[in-house]
């Protein structure tokens, strides 16, 4: 198929596999589908529906939801209609989305249920632009201008018999260089900037990435990142859509495991931290099996390591080696591919750096883990692995159509059809991450595998820790180490200016609780155990055990527990789970003071 813009993808996709199952959800315990023939009827109704309601070219249009169908139909209905659709994060508190909404001009928000729709509500008279709201649950309210979604797809019926409204003659109109989304970026620091993707940027990574990783029409998926953010959105929805594949939708991240096990995926995209909770889960439950089973169990590991040679580059091992994986396949690894539904082809990675530890024991096991490089502002994908040759600690070359190369600083620039046209409203932001030969630049450090051409990003520029000695320090790599550790749920490695090297851990506290268990250790109270003597001493020698890997320098000398999680609501994390290194830093202060009382331990 060919396509030139995101209306066009769809098109092609709704009249190639009108018969086939493109959307499922669960509603009332069971799953409940939509073919692409279903999709294409409800987007032309949307949209005619939004018409109704006078969306014009270039309006600005929010979906403030979760993954569901109706976010799929309402971004289509959007592009339709040639005006900008801008993603809102569910997890937003009020006065977060109010400055979203209140910069990108928006003039109607499609909410997912009386939560969301609530939280608009409570700005919707400070916002001079905010006409409306739809609601997805069909909440509706005419006289505070709040319409259902049914309402909407009623009155689009109406409006297609009086204006002959159709998504052939839409999709006409649309043209490569139009404004397709605004996206919104975490915003570690500051308020957030509008990042302008148009229909040829994200085009581009759709053909690139479909030529990098085989995707096929017989693909199931399971959608659980979020859709407000680029890398779900270029991946799973439109790359997906466009080669006919079909998409689960999960109840939620809590339930992706179990909704795994229903659906049984082909293709799972998901950031690292999925694969950091499968991993540390296994070697968890494998320490308290009888010993048989654990020296069966690493036996199995240490084969798939050395087949992995192989496997790594689309070929199986042979002769006595190919024996003996085969029986560690049926002994153990089909176990672990049952768990994550029997069927997967590969897992696909993003959003933040993947362990090399954790990429070497899925392979070892058979099941890929490809993982790719890119940010919101290139649409999103620079560089992937691919399944035909994927290298641990890499991320992958560069896809079709993009440029990349290292300038003199060690910063990664790329340029090509994928990278933004710009911040919205903001043409001083634009200017500073675009040096004069139009090459963007990423804010990551990293460098070229010489053998392969492929990419490594060794830390954020910014991110950087220059100790009170004069020594730099990557914090990934270590952050990446101690995230091994099935005792490790979080943690942020800390010393800018300081003279020595600390972190900040959240322990895993369901493995932790039953540690506790074994030893004796009667009050589970999260506080008291983050405080006591033992558990202090478990993991001061966990990290010195992993940081014998590492120069002097770079070690990490003392830690805190810390007794809750970092999340999205607390501001710590991005939507995509990346922690906000200063936000944590700020709420941690009297922590990090107190790390550094006293005297380093070696």
């Amino acid at each position: 198929m060919s396509f030139v813009t995101i209306s066009e993808l769809f098109m092609q996709s709704v009249e190639t596999f009108t018969e086939k199952d493109a959307y499922y959800e669960k509603i009332n315990g069971e799953w409940k589908g939509l073919t692409y023939g279903d999709v294409d009827k409800l987007v032309g109704r949307f949209a005619a529906g939004l018409a109704h309601l006078g969306i014009q070219p270039g309006d600005k249009v929010a979906i403030q939801s979760t993954n569901c169908p109706r976010w799929a139909i309402s971004d289509y209905a959007i592009a339709f209609l040639g005006a900008v659709s801008v993603t809102v994060y569910p997890t937003l508190i009020p006065s977060q989305i109010k400055y979203i909404l209140d910069d990108s001009d928006t003039v109607y928000v499609i909410t997912e249920n009386k939560e969301q729709t609530d939280k608009i509500l409570s700005i919707i008279k400070e916002s001079d632009g905010l006409k409306g709201i739809i609601s997805m649950d069909d909440q509706s309210d005419p006289s505070s201008n709040i319409f259902s979604f049914s309402e909407i797809l009623e009155k689009g019926d109406g409006y297609i018999s009086e204006n002959g409204f159709n998504l052939d003659e839409s999709a006409k109109t649309a043209k490569p260089e139009d404004l397709l989304t605004i996206i919104y970026t975490s915003g570690t620091t500051g308020n957030p900037k509008g990042v302008m993707l148009t229909h040829k940027n994200l085009v581009s990574n759709v053909l690139a990435i479909s030529k990098a990783i085989e995707i096929r029409a017989i693909e199931v998926f399971l959608s659980f990142l979020p859709l407000s953010h680029v890398f779900e959105r270029m991946s799973g929805h439109y790359t997906g859509f466009s080669k006919g594949g079909t998409t689960y939708y999960a109840e939620s991240v809590d339930t992706v495991a179990d909704n795994m096990m229903e659906v049984k995926p082909t293709v799972v995209i998901a950031v690292p931290r999925l694969y950091e909770k499968i991993h540390a889960k296994v070697l968890d439950k494998v320490s308290g099996d009888p010993p048989i089973r654990q020296k069966i169990f690493w036996w199995a590991i240490n084969v798939g390591k050395k087949a992995a040679k192989y496997l790594t580059r689309g070929q199986e091992p042979s002769g006595f080696l190919g024996l003996q994986f085969k029986i560690a396949d049926k002994l153990v690894f089909s176990k672990l591919k049952d768990k994550v539904g029997g069927r997967l082809r590969c897992f696909i990675s993003g959003g933040a750096p993947l362990s090399e530890g954790v990429g070497k024991f899925f392979a070892s096991a058979n099941i890929p883990i490809l993982e790719g490089y890119g940010l919101t502002e290139t649409s999103p994908v620079i560089t992937c692995n691919r399944e035909e040759l994927y290298k641990f600690g890499t991320v992958g070359k560069p896809i079709e159509g993009v440029e990349v190369k290292i300038a003199e600083d060690g910063e990664v620039l790329c340029r090509g059809d994928n990278v933004m046209i710009g911040y919205y409203k903001n043409p001083e932001a634009t200017k500073e991450v675009f040096d004069d030969d139009g090459w963007f630049k990423t804010g990551d450090i990293g460098n070229f595998d010489d053998e392969d051409g492929y990419l490594r990003i060794t830390d954020r520029k910014k991110s950087i820790l220059v100790t009170s000695g004069g020594k730099n320090v990557a914090p990934a790599p270590l952050e990446l180490a101690l995230g091994l550790s099935k005792y490790i749920e979080q943690c942020l490695v800390i010393g800018d200016r300081r003279n020595f090297i600390s972190a900040l851990i959240v322990p895993s506290f369901e493995i932790l609780n039953s540690w506790a268990e074994e030893n004796d250790i009667q009050d589970k109270d999260r506080k008291n155990l983050c405080k006591n003597p033992v558990v202090m001493d478990l993991f001061e020698k966990e990290v010195y055990t992993v940081m014998e890997s590492f120069s002097r320098y770079e070690r990490v000398k003392k830690v805190a527990l810390l007794d809750r999680e970092w999340t999205i609501e607390s501001g710590e994390l991005t939507p995509k789970l990346s922690v906000k290194r200063k936000v944590v830093v700020k709420n941690c202060a009297e922590v990090i003071d107190k790390l550094y009382s006293g005297k380093p331990t070696d």
